[in-house]
């Protein structure tokens, strides 16, 4: 009677695929996910935090993390449009300050409270020439998903946002750089900087 060799035995078979398995190494998960991670932790955390923080505790919270995850300076730039090149060193630096004190104080507004809330970040990431898209799902008890999508790119060695997407579709900057624009045309950067400031404050 003819009898399988050891390696094709149905029993040997399987315990050998079971070995591969086991052996091979777990998928790396894409770096440019990162910023878009750590964002998301924090604003569960602020939001968990709630009242008993307030605004400005929240404010302070996220700070940090709006810091490492976005690349604010080239955001501000590209919102702020041709009028950059006029501006002065001065005014550059006021401007990017101000774009990152509003950035940092909507999310403090907008993420106020927890009640069970989660961030789900999509496994595929799509590649844009030499930026990537995160696509992510905010959900909530009884509400309906919203799509959020970053664009992100390398800075030196760091991935960070350089756009936000609302429903996958409204980037941020072309909304900012929308309104910007009618405030340079009236009052240059000096009034840009003073609105940018005020909707920061807003409450």
């Amino acid at each position: 009677m003819n009898r399988l060799p050891f390696s094709a035995h149905p029993r040997a078979a399987a315990a050998a695929l079971v070995l591969v398995a086991t052996a091979a190494p777990a998928q790396v998960a894409d770096p440019a996910r990162v910023p878009v991670e750590a964002l998301d932790n924090g604003l569960i955390a602020i939001m968990k935090g709630g009242k008993k923080l307030g605004v400005t505790g929240r404010a302070a919270q996220i700070a940090p993390v709006v810091d490492r995850a976005f690349d604010l300076p080239y955001m501000t730039r590209l919102a702020v449009g041709p009028p950059w090149v006029q501006a002065t060193p001065a005014e550059r630096t006021a401007l990017i300050a101000a774009f990152r004190k509003l950035t940092i104080n909507e999310y403090a507004r907008n993420f106020a409270d927890w009640s069970g809330q989660a961030f789900a970040i999509e496994p595929k990431i799509d590649t844009r020439g030499t930026d990537r898209l995160v696509r992510t799902t905010l959900t909530a008890p009884r509400e309906a998903p919203v799509s959020i999508a970053y664009r992100v790119r390398m800075v030196g060695t760091e991935w960070k946002i350089t756009d936000v997407f609302f429903k996958n579709a409204i980037s941020q900057l072309t909304t900012r750089r929308a309104d910007f624009a009618a405030v340079l045309a009236r009052g240059g950067p000096a009034a840009l900087i003073e609105h940018i400031n005020t909707l920061a404050e807003k409450r």
